[in-house]
């Protein structure tokens, strides 16, 4: 510690050589960005074409928040070359508490995993391909769930061992104060809370559907991404129920099991038609229904069959898009598909816009977390005995678990109408960050935490 304080002066060629590393990684995040954000751009532009009624806006950010993820190490690194010697010795030794945990937890999941899916993998053709594709897009999700739980134990095993070591009170005396001291940590819970938000955004909840996709896709040879969905469109008065739609229907524009009921003005039934398979034209926005069926409703005295060719074209409206909304899972919507999903659905009286609304809300809360785990955990993981340390660690333990099952308490209320769709996102955010400001206080003032919370309960009286 005292190396820090009382430290040598700085030739020009040793302050030359600390500036390269900062230039190197932000070098790597130009050369990333430049490689991901086209990438996303043609990713955009094909979903857009087999979707032209989605939020287009909504997805044309996506490539610049990829661009934003890249280049947050650079900033990062610039943040801590410009910050003095206690932020960065503070800094290291979360890092590597940080890089230790979610190693360690990382390790551990991907492991247990592995144990549970073996054999579906093993079940496909090229096991590898599979597996590399599942855990490409499970590490990433992964990664984001766990992140607030890796940041509580890194942050306590790092401010326990400094506190341990009389560190932080060798920092004191130097005239910081306890919200001084932890300033680096609350800075990495916002570049966490802005890393959980970017993926928040579309690619954490798409990653969520498409890993049990592709299990699905080794057990069985296919995957599909809805089955029997129900749409209704109030313009052309026509019903529509998909039996399925594969897994790649977005890229083929197909279709199975459709049946189509059209109805007149009146809304009285007038045909009915039965396909195997319905594909939908890109180029032409026309639908084209093979192994089909039509049946005349308005017939007398009853419906006959219509002869109809092996394959029939209608230049419907409705496009794969509208039709699968009403089927999909709202926890596996980005921000852009929500959007789309509530505004297809305004007004619509059959449809219910809660759950989807509630999910668009904790899209935005949820990165927060980060923040208030970190709020949560400094004040309880720096103490002045050695006797305070497990108890501090204990009402974290405690206050996470509380976080977890508030989280999903609320959203469950949320969903269902019982509670604001924006007061259910946002309730666990609020409430355990006036836990975290009260143990800030706590910490700050010189009052004892672990023993006054003891006192409350019943048996500490």
């Amino acid at each position: 510690m005292a190396e820090l304080l009382h430290h040598p002066r700085m030739t020009g060629s040793t302050t030359l050589k600390q500036y390269l590393w900062p230039v190197a990684i932000t070098l790597l995040g130009s050369i990333a960005a430049m490689n991901v954000i086209p990438r996303e751009m043609l990713a955009v532009d094909e979903h857009i074409l087999g979707f032209p009624d989605t939020d287009i806006p909504g997805h044309r950010l996506r490539p610049y928040l990829l661009g934003l993820l890249c280049f947050l190490p650079a900033i990062a690194a610039w943040i801590y070359r410009c910050a003095g010697s206690l932020d960065r010795y503070m800094a290291r030794q979360f890092i590597t508490s940080f890089a230790l945990s979610m190693g360690a937890l990382l390790t551990v999941m991907i492991l247990t995993d592995l144990q549970n899916n073996m054999s579906d993998f093993s079940e496909a053709q090229n096991t590898l391909d599979v597996a590399i594709s599942y855990y490409g897009i499970f590490i990433p999700a992964m990664f984001v769930f766990i992140l607030p739980y890796v940041l509580l134990l890194s942050l306590l095993y790092c401010l326990g061992k400094m506190s341990r070591h009389q560190e932080i009170v060798a920092m004191i005396q130097t005239g910081r104060g306890v919200f001084r001291i932890v300033m680096p940590l609350l800075i990495t819970g916002v570049f966490s809370s802005v890393i959980c938000l970017i993926f928040n955004y579309h690619w954490g909840p798409w990653a969520e559907g498409n890993k049990d996709l592709i299990i699905d896709i080794a057990k069985d040879g296919e995957a599909e991404r809805a089955r029997s969905v129900l749409y209704r469109d109030s313009e052309s008065r026509r019903v529509w129920l998909v039996g399925s739609f594969p897994y790649q229907f977005e890229k083929t524009g197909e279709l199975q099991n459709v049946t189509v009921h059209s109805f007149n003005e009146g809304n009285h039934p007038m045909t009915k038609l039965e396909a195997k398979k319905a594909k939908w034209s890109r180029e032409n926005k026309n639908w084209t229904f093979s192994e089909l069926q039509l049946i005349d409703l308005q017939a007398v005295p009853v419906p006959v069959k219509i002869d109809t060719p092996l394959s029939i074209t209608r230049d419907w409206q409705e496009t794969p898009w509208q039709i699968v909304k009403p089927g999909l899972d709202q926890s596996h919507l980005g921000i852009p598909e929500l959007n789309s999903w509530l505004k297809a659905h305004e007004g619509v009286q059959w449809a219910n816009r809660l759950p989807y609304l509630t999910q668009w809300h904790y899209r935005i809360a949820q990165p927060i977390i980060c923040l208030i785990t970190i709020m949560l955990a400094a004040p309880l993981g720096i103490v002045f005995s050695r006797r305070g340390l497990g108890g501090g660690v204990s009402i974290a333990l405690f206050l996470s678990a509380g976080m977890l099952f508030s989280s999903s308490f609320f959203l469950t209320f949320g969903e269902a109408g019982h509670m604001p769709p924006l007061l259910a996102a946002w309730s666990t955010n609020i409430l355990f960050a006036l836990v975290a400001l009260y143990l800030f206080h706590r910490r700050i003032t010189g009052r004892p935490i672990y023993e006054s919370i003891k006192k409350m309960l019943p048996a500490g009286k």
